[in-house]
């Protein structure tokens, strides 16, 4: 993602956790990984500003604040609202696209099974964070 900037992945299951590290690994994305389990944590982790990264992955379906509740937080916060947010989860219903774009994410990825194919939707979420400018 060419940033000493963490990366920020809010993910409930730790199979999906592992996934993303190891696709990560294999495309050679050098950012520290930071994951937690819901957008309560994510939220208390985001109140350091030096802990703030430069992306943040976030799923769905999570327990105690789902991703959904975290986007209105986040977005509702003039300090938080400009992190940049990619959905990366199983969810295909098109309430939670329209939703989710309604409040700001960059980007709305669906989880796939296949491991190559997942592997290929990382390449593109990181060329286009290692190609974007941010302010």
């Amino acid at each position: 993602m060419r940033t000493e900037k963490p990366i920020l992945l809010i993910e409930d299951d730790r199979i999906d956790v592992m996934t993303v590290q190891r696709a990560m690994k294999e495309l050679r994305v050098t950012n520290l990984l930071v994951t937690v389990e819901n957008g309560e944590e994510a939220i208390k982790l985001l109140q350091d500003p030096e802990a703030r990264p430069c992306l943040i992955l976030l799923d769905l379906n999570m327990p105690i604040m789902n991703g959904l509740e975290f986007l209105r937080a986040v977005r509702s916060d003039k300090d938080l609202r400009l992190i940049p947010i990619v959905v990366l989860t199983t969810s295909n219903e098109q309430r939670d696209k329209v939703e989710t774009f309604g409040l700001g994410v960059a980007g709305y990825m669906t989880k796939i099974p296949d491991y190559q194919k997942f592997v290929e939707v990382m390449r593109a979420i990181d060329t286009y964070w290692t190609l974007s400018e941010m302010p």
